[in-house]
């Protein structure tokens, strides 16, 4: 062996190189100050070889970048830890440069001749940042595509050269597979690039210029291996040690549901360490934002910069230390700020919600037997019942309706409530509820609609209230039989089982002792002039999507019909829309069948969907 290193040795002349970097002297001798380097080549290298492992499975395209970081995440062998540890060190080069800015400036190592390795550093931070900011982007959900559309949206208040500088990140005038693979180009290829050189001018600058000790010396001066070696690497390790806390406590990283531009994402807020450039915008409404988005930042970026000419002053250094102590507390307190106002946010609390179930709905919809269809993920959940059922609800019913007293999203509408709880609408609780005579002209109920002076609640406050026990057990079969027109998947074992009782109740229906048909038409039985809606499938699919279609047809209440908009004529809803509606009130959705929970072994390997 030692023939062949000597053989090596010949023509690299790698002992000089390696004697050099092992033994370079360390004034004071090794300390744990000095170890903030070492770390951050140390994140920096992880990330360029997990970035080139992710790489080979991703596919930048505004169809596929989800798809495949699901694939990632969820079906490639060691996918998901991959992942968390390229998310997660990312974080902690973060972190570890604002030590390392700090460690120079109190060591003074910013002074000449320094400034050059010093401005360098700041080049560097500046290109981490950007790094983190444009890898925001890639997985292609919600969360990355909103906050990007925010940042991006800054540039356009640029002076001069705004709108167009926008245009030029963006790829375009809209946020689509173009802004996608910029964004791909510049985190995989440009910025790593340039961050590459920027280490290797900064490492030469450092080995010319050496170590700067905090005066005074207390220690003799000692080379590099290997007590700094050991304690750099102990640093390295315990950082290491962090991130795979965070990997196994959250499972990787995050992915939200696909991007959907047509869906706006309340919830959108830029990674922690941009957070506070987003509590600064708040301060600077309408035409003012320029301040907080560009002047400030600048003015704070000048200062910093110009650090080696004001520590050549009498007080230069003192101010340098008071400025970036400032500068990090501002940081901190408007991190903190946004934090708190957001927690504070009842709108922003239910939107995070309502983010983390899409997030998760998607999942379980990708990993069905049908999978993701070639129109790409998003369509999943513009599909999906229980997804889009409570946002539509929201938007077009809950004025009047409520859904176990919300808007069906968990948020308390303004308008009072004038029309029925939908919540279990058809089912035997809900008809038992309605034909209850203490509750029919509740707001649960007619309470709030002109039907609480009708026939119905007259009907059930007088004649129902004085049912002696035989008629009040009639009419529990009565309502099972009513109740199973409706077909509900939450009651089909229940209406199995009761097949007679069933049949006992829809004759009821039907029986003079109820006097039901003297409104309603039930089947062929019934007044042929009805003044209460058709019974007959109440409350079934066909039933629901022909009277959210029109509540005014006369199957239903006709004339009678209490401000309920015909939502299908007026071509208020299309009618996919109605019957997403339908389906999310009547509890029909794909649910996985019940297995045993997941756990973090791998799962086996599929095709990839790239």
């Amino acid at each position: 062996m030692k023939a062949f290193f000597d053989w090596a040795d010949q023509r690299t002349g790698y002992k000089k190189l390696v004697h050099e970097t092992l033994y370079e002297n360390v004034p004071g001798g090794a300390r744990w100050r000095y170890v903030w380097g070492s770390t951050l080549a140390f994140c920096f290298s992880i990330q360029v070889i997990t970035g080139l492992a992710l790489w080979v499975a991703y596919s930048a395209s505004s169809q596929t970048a989800w798809e495949s970081v699901y694939y990632i995440q969820h079906e490639m062998w060691g996918g998901w830890f991959l992942r968390g540890l390229h998310h997660y060190t990312a974080h902690a080069m973060t972190v570890l440069l604002v030590f390392h800015l700090m460690q120079v400036v109190i060591d003074g190592a910013y002074k000449a001749p320094r400034e050059i390795n010093f401005w360098s550093g700041v080049v560097l931070l500046l290109l981490v940042l950007a790094l983190s900011l444009t890898g925001y982007l890639l997985p292609w959900d919600q969360k990355g595509f909103w906050a990007t559309k925010v940042a991006t949206s800054i540039a356009a208040i640029t002076p001069f050269i705004g709108p167009e500088l926008q245009k030029l990140v963006v790829g375009g005038s809209d946020y689509g597979h173009h802004t996608l693979t910029r964004f791909f180009a510049l985190h995989a290829g440009i910025i790593p690039g340039a961050i590459i050189a920027f280490i290797v001018a900064h490492i030469y600058l450092f080995r010319r210029h050496g170590l700067t000790p905090k005066e005074p010396r207390r220690r003799p001066d000692a080379a590099f291996w290997p007590d700094q070696v050991l304690r750099d690497a102990v640093a390295c390790l315990a950082v290491l040690l962090v991130v795979v806390f965070f990997i196994i406590r959250y499972r990787g990283a995050e992915l939200g549901a696909p991007a959907d531009a047509s869906e706006q994402f309340s919830a959108a807020r830029p990674e922690w360490y941009f957070l506070f450039l987003f509590q600064l915008l708040k301060y600077f409404p309408g035409g003012t934002e320029i301040w907080g988005a560009i002047v400030i930042p600048a003015l704070l970026m000048g200062v910093l910069i110009a650090m080696p000419f004001v520590g050549n002053w009498k007080l230069g250094h003192r101010f340098n230390l008071g400025f970036l102590w400032a500068m990090l507390a501002g940081i901190g307190l408007l991190t903190y700020l946004a934090r708190t106002e957001d927690a504070a946010s009842p709108d922003f609390v239910l939107a995070v919600q309502s983010a983390e179930r899409d997030a998760a709905r998607v999942i379980v919809l990708a990993q069905s037997p049908d999978g993701i269809p070639t129109a790409g993920a998003v369509t999943l959940l513009r599909n999906d019942a229980l997804t889009q059922g409570p946002k539509l609800f929201a938007k077009n019913c809950a004025s009047c309706h409520r859904y176990d007293g919300h808007d069906g999203l968990g948020s308390q509408p303004k308008d009072k409530i004038s029309a029925s709880d939908l919540k279990g609408f058809a089912s035997r609780e809900w008809i038992a509820g309605l034909l209850d005579p203490a509750r029919v002209d509740s707001l649960h109920y007619f309470g709030g609609s002109k039907q609480k002076t009708g026939k119905m609640v007259k009907f059930v406050k007088e004649d129902i209230a004085e049912f002696d026990a035989a008629q009040k057990a009639q009419l529990q079969k009565l309502i099972i039989g009513l109740s199973a027109e409706a077909g509900l998947k939450a009651q089909s074992a229940a209406d199995t089982r009761d097949a007679v009782v069933i049949a006992e109740g829809r004759k009821l229906v039907s029986s003079t002792a109820m006097n039901c048909t003297d409104c309603h038409k039930f089947h062929a039985e019934g007044t042929d002039d009805p003044s209460a809606p058709d019974l007959t499938g109440y409350g079934s699919r066909d039933w629901l999507l022909a009277f959210i279609s029109d509540p005014s047809h006369a199957r239903f209440y006709g004339e009678r019909n209490d401000r309920m908009p015909a939502y299908g004529p007026d071509k208020i809803l299309t009618a996919a829309e109605i019957g997403l509606v339908t389906d999310w009130l009547r509890g029909e959705w794909y649910e996985p069948k019940p297995g045993p929970l997941p756990d973090l072994s791998p799962p086996p390997q599929r095709a990839s969907p790239n």
